[in-house]
C-alpha cells in the first residue's frame, strides 16, 4: 500500500463525496416528491389513472438506470429538435441529466413502495377515519399517507442506499463523484488496490451512517409494530 498516494488523494476523494452526496440529496427529495401524488395514482381504482403510472414504473424499474442515463444524456443530443429547443440549455449539461435519470428511476420504485404500503393500509384503519367523518384529501393527508410512509421506511431505506451506490455511474456522463476520483487516481498511479479500496471504504462508510439514520427512524415511527414483550408473573 502506497500510503502517501491516498493521503495525496483525499482532497480530491472529498470532492467526490461531496458531488455524490450532492447528486443523492438532490434526487431523492425529488423522486420523494413526485413519488407521493403517483402512489396515490398507483392505487386508485380508475384504470385510466392507475394504468399510466403503472406503465411508467413498469418500464423505468424494467430497464437499467444506466441505458436510462445514456439515452438522456447521450441519445437525445442526437435530435436536431432537441438541440433547437428551449431544453437544450438545461439537457447539455452533466448534472442535469444525471439528476433527471437519478429522479425518473427512483421515482418509479419508490411509487411502488408507497402504493404497497398504500394497499396495506388496513379495512379498520379507514372504515375509522370514515366514521369521523373523513374522506378525500383528509383521509389521505391525515390518516393514510402518514400511516403508509410509516411502514415504507424498511423498504424505502433499501431504496436510498441503492440509489446511494448507483450514483457510481454519475462518472460516465464526466461527473467527477467518487467512482470517478478513483478512476483518475488509478490512471495517474497504477494503484488499483488503493485507489478503488478508498472508493470502497468510503461506500461502505456511506451505507453505515444511511442505515442507522433509518434505524433510527425506524424506532422512532415503527414502535407500535415492534412486539411487546409480556411479563407473566408467578403464581
Amino acid at each position: 500500500m502506497d500510503w502517501r498516494v491516498i493521503a495525496d488523494s483525499l482532497p480530491l476523494y472529498a470532492t467526490g463525496i461531496r458531488t455524490t452526496l450532492v447528486l443523492l440529496v438532490i434526487s431523492l427529495a425529488s423522486s420523494f416528491v413526485l413519488a407521493i401524488p403517483l402512489a396515490i395514482a398507483r392505487v386508485s381504482a380508475n384504470p385510466w389513472v392507475a394504468k399510466p403510472v403503472w406503465l411508467y414504473t413498469y418500464i423505468l424499474r424494467g430497464t437499467p438506470l444506466l441505458v436510462q442515463l445514456f439515452i438522456i444524456y447521450h441519445g437525445l443530443a442526437q435530435f436536431e429538435a432537441v438541440r433547437e429547443s428551449m431544453a437544450w440549455v438545461l439537457l447539455k449539461n452533466a448534472w442535469f441529466c444525471a439528476w433527471l435519470a437519478f429522479t425518473l428511476n427512483s421515482t418509479a420504485y419508490t411509487t411502488e413502495i408507497f402504493a404497497g404500503a398504500l394497499k396495506a393500509t388496513s379495512v379498520g384503519e379507514i372504515e375509522a377515519a370514515r366514521s369521523y367523518g373523513l374522506g378525500g384529501f383528509k383521509l389521505y393527508s391525515r390518516i393514510l399517507l402518514p400511516s403508509a410512509l410509516r411502514r415504507a421506511l424498511p423498504q424505502y431505506s433499501n431504496e436510498v442506499v441503492g440509489l446511494m451506490h448507483a450514483t457510481a455511474i454519475a462518472s460516465t456522463v464526466t461527473l467527477v463523484d467518487i467512482t470517478r476520483v478513483a478512476r483518475d487516481v488509478n490512471a495517474n498511479h497504477l494503484l488499483v488496490t488503493e485507489s478503488f479500496g478508498v472508493a470502497a471504504i468510503i461506500y461502505f462508510l456511506l451505507t453505515f451512517m444511511l442505515v442507522g439514520i433509518f434505524k433510527g427512524l425506524e424506532r422512532r415511527f415503527l414502535r407500535h409494530l415492534r412486539p411487546q414483550e409480556v411479563t407473566v408473573s408467578p403464581r
